[in-house]
């Protein structure tokens, strides 16, 4: 068995050496810094490189951490526009290191922890930007009847599902009253927009630091983290993308608050919506500013599961955990402010 931090190479390699062909010991591990949900691990092996991606050990909430929803999405894409990494193994059995685990082709390139992207040229900024924006609506586009990919989220309304399902999960894992999100929940569903029927694949946490871009070019090679994807509402994923960039800059919000875009080669929230819309064909979204406010609820509600886990002693990064859990009050007051912009 091993915990979150570390892993039982023995026990690993036992395993994908009948189950991966190719696969070649010896084998060593690195735990990747990012990410609370899902510990992380390269995989070093004589014959290549690989990713492995585990469920924490521990009490989880139901539903979280699902490997095998992230396993099963990057297969069905492997032949789509939306660049994933190749999946390789998943292994159901908890026996083998202690919990479920997947394996995937490490995907080599460059990651950016924040959107300003410090080191690049205001034009390598603006083609990053314009590919991640291509991404997404392939990524809306995806034919998942084709894919096989229709049963993968429940029919009706997307944002009256996730509204109850993280205020489930929000209300399972508080940790202190917050009033700011108790009045965010109640406008979620009172403000609600009538469903207008598009029904796509949602990535559910759509940003830069999620995406694998060329070690020197500007094209995205992989988008990563696909844990909280379902079959949804694609607006979702477009504001997603927009509450990071009105977050505070540098690396505690990884935002473009204060930000000159203009002199960095970004893109405006508007044109970046209108670059989005123009690929998929739309007129334009109305009432965006609930969308927004869902996106801040929504990752108000993740971020205080990290800080539940890290008092809980099962955190993936403890330090990090209690630090990202400061900021519940900030998301929920953000959501609240989007709501006044409708």
């Amino acid at each position: 068995m091993s915990n979150a931090q570390t892993l039982d190479l023995g026990a690993v390699a036992a395993y994908l050496a009948p189950h991966l062909p190719g696969f070649d010991r010896p084998i060593e591990a690195t735990k990747f810094e990012g990410g609370q949900s899902n510990p992380t691990f390269l995989l070093q092996t004589s014959a290549g490189n690989y990713v492995l991606r585990r469920k924490p050990p521990g009490q989880l909430l139901k539903s979280a951490h699902a490997v095998d929803r992230e396993f099963r999405v990057q297969h069905a894409l492997r032949d789509t526009d939306v660049p994933v990494a190749k999946v390789h193994v998943l292994c159901e059995d908890p026996s083998i290191i202690g919990s479920d685990f997947y394996v995937m082709d490490h995907v080599p390139g460059r990651n950016f922890n924040e959107p300003t992207m410090e080191g690049l040229t205001p034009p390598e900024r603006t083609d990053v930007i314009d590919d991640m924006n291509r991404v997404l609506a392939a990524l809306h586009s995806v034919d998942i009847e084709a894919v096989g990919l229709a049963d993968y989220g429940p029919p009706g309304n997307y944002f009256e599902r996730q509204v109850g399902r993280w205020s489930k999960q929000y209300r399972a894992s508080e940790t202190q009253n917050i009033a700011a999100m108790d009045a965010l929940m109640e406008r979620l569903v009172s403000d609600m927009p009538a469903d207008d029927g598009q029904r796509t694949l949602v990535h559910g946490d759509y940003r830069i630091d999620n995406l694998i871009f060329e070690a020197t070019g500007t094209r995205c090679r992989a988008v990563l983290d696909w844990e909280l994807s379902t079959i949804g509402h694609p607006y979702a994923d477009l504001a997603s993308v927009i509450m990071q960039w009105q977050l505070p800059a540098g690396a505690q919000g990884r935002g473009l608050m204060g930000v000159d875009r203009g002199a960095l080669g970004l893109p405006s929230d508007e044109a970046f919506i209108a670059a989005y819309c123009a690929r998929r064909g739309l007129p334009g979204i109305d009432r965006f500013g609930y969308y927004l406010a869902f996106c801040f609820f929504r990752m108000a509600a993740i971020i205080q599961g990290v800080l539940k886990r890290a008092l809980d002693g099962n955190a993936s990064n403890p330090e990090r955990a209690m630090q990202v859990g400061a900021f519940v009050p900030v998301f929920a007051e953000n959501g609240l402010k989007a709501l006044k912009s409708i």
